[in-house]
């Protein structure tokens, strides 16, 4: 199999396979954040550079008040449950604007990326309170700033640029982006560095029951893609 560079994921399905178990939706994201280990594990074995999840949108601030507390209660309990993660040698990024989060959740975040920031396995990133459109949106005010500094003329704005200042600056682009939950959308989630990126939907399988086998696929289903980029081959 040809193994892409950056793999991203989009977790969904967790409420509705607690809905489905007669559970609280709340229960189907514990189930979810349970999965996330062996994916990252198979990912950094089998030689993905890097993998970004998407955890926490920037809209799923607008759900029902007892989830969204129990979502931010499993991120901060996962948090502070990542050093099992050290001896892998993976390196943890975190994307989003997490100026939302708690100052002990963003100082625990900014201690996890330091800890990890010297390891040379695969970067596996969580995108915490992330929407891509967020995310252009502040590249440009950046860039904007530059421009009204006189740090840069407007011949120098380039897709390189732009690049530059998102909060994947340092990522490769994404070569596969996979959704398990039978949704056939991208909801927000790295609009600009999936622009070639090859999508696998999952119809028949839910977050809560993804297992490495379904890594396995998405890249099989992958290394058959012909990617032309826009060209004739």
């Amino acid at each position: 199999m040809f193994i892409p560079k950056h793999i991203a994921i989009i977790m969904d399905g967790n409420g509705r396979w607690a809905k489905r178990r007669g559970l609280a939706r709340y229960k189907g994201h514990i189930e979810g954040a349970k999965i996330i280990k062996p994916i990252v594990l198979h990912c950094n074995e089998i030689g993905v550079e890097v993998l970004t999840v998407f955890a926490l949108s920037t809209e799923n601030w607008n759900r029902p008040k007892l989830e969204v507390k129990a979502l931010v209660k499993l991120i901060e309990n996962y948090l502070n449950n990542m050093d099992e993660y050290l001896k892998y040698g993976v390196k943890i990024k975190f994307l989003g604007d997490l100026s939302i989060f708690s100052n002990y959740m963003q100082n625990k975040i900014l201690q996890v990326e330091e800890k990890f920031s010297k390891n040379k396995g695969m970067t596996f990133a969580i995108a915490l309170n992330y929407g891509a459109k967020d995310e252009i949106k502040n590249a440009f005010k950046k860039i904007l700033l530059k421009f009204e500094n006189k740090e840069l003329n407007k011949e120098e704005i380039t897709e390189k640029l732009i690049s530059e200042n998102l909060y994947t600056k340092t990522f490769p682009m994404v070569d596969l982006l996979i959704r398990p939950g039978g949704e056939f959308r991208i909801s927000n989630f790295l609009l600009w560095q999936a622009a070639y990126a090859e999508f696998v939907f999952l119809e028949d399988v839910l977050w809560p029951d993804f297992k490495p086998e379904h890594i396995d696929f998405a890249v099989s289903e992958y290394s058959k893609r012909n990617r032309r980029y826009g060209k004739i081959s």
